[in-house]
């Protein structure tokens, strides 16, 4: 399809992932300025995260790496009764990866048949986006049955929804990971609003089954 459309459609494409990975980074500038907030250390935190967060990335499931998240959080001191809780409802409901992918796609639907998006519609695609994102499963490939969900309600093309079948991996992976980084930060964020004090070591056993 994108051989079909051109050199300025790869392009385009190109641009579109560039502009998603800002935004994603933008979002975990807020995670950092929020566990910064509640007082939970940015070093400790990445050091026990960044396992399950490279998992993320290179499986595109967030479902898949919690076994990994639920041990980092264990490690970081959360307690029990808060993460067995927290993260599998987060691997479940919490894809703001998702909902930034949603809506940068619509608008470079948009782009490409040349009808830029009003206020209503940048306001439907939120809506539909941020619900649509909760019930999507934390499988790899979902993504595009969620965008093509989307394009459909706020009346955008769904032919453009194979263009971006071609960055499905480079995407997804970026989003992912985000998801699961943002489970661990809002567990994490309710630990220490409850009053529990992280762990500053290493802490070696695993959680039991």
């Amino acid at each position: 399809t994108v051989s079909q459309q051109g050199l300025a459609t790869l392009l385009s494409l190109g641009d579109m992932v560039i502009v998603l990975y800002i935004a994603l980074a933008t979002q975990l500038l807020i995670y950092c300025g929020i566990m910064r907030l509640f007082g939970v250390k940015l070093r400790t935190f990445f050091r026990e995260a960044r396992t399950p967060m490279a998992t993320a990335f290179a499986t595109q499931s967030s479902s898949g790496t919690l076994p990994l998240t639920v041990n980092a959080a264990h490690r970081l001191g959360i307690p029990k009764s808060i993460y067995a809780f927290s993260l599998p409802l987060g691997a479940t409901l919490n894809m703001d990866g998702a909902a930034i992918r949603i809506a940068i796609s619509a608008v470079f639907a948009a782009n490409v048949i040349g009808a830029p998006l009003d206020f209503i519609s940048m306001v439907q695609i939120v809506l539909i986006g941020t619900l649509v994102s909760v019930g999507t499963a934390g499988v790899p490939g979902a993504g595009i049955i969620m965008i093509a969900t989307v394009f459909t309600q706020v009346g955008l093309p769904i032919a453009t929804v194979a263009l971006l079948t071609a960055i499905d991996a480079l995407v997804g992976m970026g989003c992912t990971a985000l998801n699961v980084t943002g489970d661990l930060v809002g567990t994490s964020v309710i630990a220490r609003s409850e009053g529990d004090e992280l762990k500053e070591e290493f802490v070696e056993e695993a959680p039991a089954a």
